[in-house]
């Protein structure tokens, strides 16, 4: 099995346009790299989803705009109302290639935003691979948000040879295998007939999988896709003028679908007028927007820049439901496995408007990705995002 992931539809703005001065601008969309045709196997169209526009001005954070701080998004999702920092526990994030400037990236984040050192772990399972600008902006973007909600959490960067799934599948086991408790993928692509032969991958004892649902609209991916995984889709945050959460729609380029080959898992029995026969993805969402997106730092150029970005995309919303598992693992016995994960977030929710749903989750409602969302469980956001000093705590008592 040879199939690559290549990098997809990367939104940015020229460096010559102001973006954090109220001036308004036009994505454009960059040509996703060509992969060798010997690499590719016939249905398997894959993304490493990663939006973002670059700031030429540098970074603003107290500056009003729709670019968020660490601070903004612990604010607006309850974090900042939880004690837990994720101390024990390791987050492993799955890339291609590595970044050859993510350790100097990180302190330069940390120092702006105040947050302490981390304890960074970068590992090369099949050797050293060449520098690829594109997923060093996508391992900036994971590491810097998983540190800075989650942040006496290791991070371990386990650093694929390429971006073909053999080699990140061999990333993965390697995560399984070194002690991570938390692994979160930032990548995906079509499904494919044989896929449920690889789900085993996601499925161990005391480690909780997740995965981007993709930010191409409706549609399903794998391993999203897989019943093993948490796959996380995408919304609109907006803030009140106080800084305080004020509402949520559903991000239009969120992934989200019925899948074409994984049955119904159990833990979505009770969503089947929604999924039917199939696995339904997302399961969850988190802030995903590029117009509501987070600061990231990256000295390694990506189409020419450099410095500080306004990034958006599930790439953000996977590992930062990732840190949020850290945090429930904290001070338990035996960290959580997706299949407690699942169970817990489909029935703490409930029914559609229950006591359970209501104080654990903001219910999206408005917005479609060609799905609409709706009350209760839907095809964009899944259950919906997270309210985390409520949400956390019932997945730390998870059995």
């Amino acid at each position: 099995m040879k199939k690559l992931v290549k990098k997809l539809e990367i939104c940015f703005i020229a460096a010559s346009i102001t973006l954090f001065a109220g001036t308004a601008a036009t994505a454009t969309t960059a040509s996703a790299k060509t992969i060798a045709a010997a690499d590719r196997v016939k249905g398997w169209v894959a993304h490493h989803p990663l939006h973002y526009k670059h700031n030429s001005n540098g970074i603003h954070p107290n500056a009003v705009s729709t670019v968020y701080s660490p601070a903004q998004i612990k604010k607006a999702y309850g974090i900042d109302q939880l004690s837990k920092t994720g101390a024990g526990q390791t987050i492993a994030l799955i890339e291609a290639y590595g970044s050859p400037t993510i350790t100097s990236d990180l302190n330069t984040f940390d120092q702006q935003f105040g947050l302490p050192s981390a304890n960074i772990e970068v590992a090369y399972p099949g050797g050293k691979p060449k520098k690829d600008e594109g997923w060093a902006l996508e391992i900036a973007l994971d590491v810097e948000w998983a540190h800075a909600l989650a942040p006496s959490a290791k991070i371990m960067v386990v650093a694929a040879k390429s971006a073909s799934i053999t080699n990140l599948l061999a990333a993965e086991d390697y995560a399984t295998s070194h002690g991570a408790t938390v692994v979160s993928n930032s990548w995906g692509g079509s499904e494919f007939s044989t896929e449920s032969s690889y789900n085993s991958h996601f499925n161990h004892t005391g480690i909780t999988y997740l995965a981007s649902s993709g930010d191409n609209g409706s549609g399903s991916s794998w391993p999203a896709s897989s019943p093993n995984v948490v796959a996380v889709g995408g919304t609109t945050l907006n803030l009140t003028s106080a800084g305080q959460y004020g509402s949520e729609s559903a991000w239009s380029g969120s992934g989200g679908a019925t899948s074409t080959y994984e049955s119904r898992p159990s833990y979505q029995s009770g969503w089947t007028s929604i999924v039917g026969a199939k696995r339904g993805i997302p399961d969850v969402s988190f802030d995903a927007d590029p117009n509501t997106g987070v600061y990231v730092y990256s000295s390694t150029k990506d189409n020419g820049q450099s410095g500080w970005f306004q990034v958006g995309g599930t790439s953000f919303s996977a590992p930062a439901w990732g840190a949020l598992i850290a945090l429930a693992n904290e001070g338990r016995t035996q960290s959580l496995s997706s299949a407690q994960v699942l169970s817990t977030v489909y029935n703490t929710a409930g029914t559609t408007g229950s006591s359970g749903y209501t104080a654990n989750y903001h219910d999206i409602q408005t917005g479609s990705n060609g799905y609409a969302a709706a009350a209760g469980y839907d095809l964009v956001t899944g259950i919906g995002s997270p309210i985390a000093d409520k949400i956390v705590p019932a997945l730390s008592l998870t059995k």
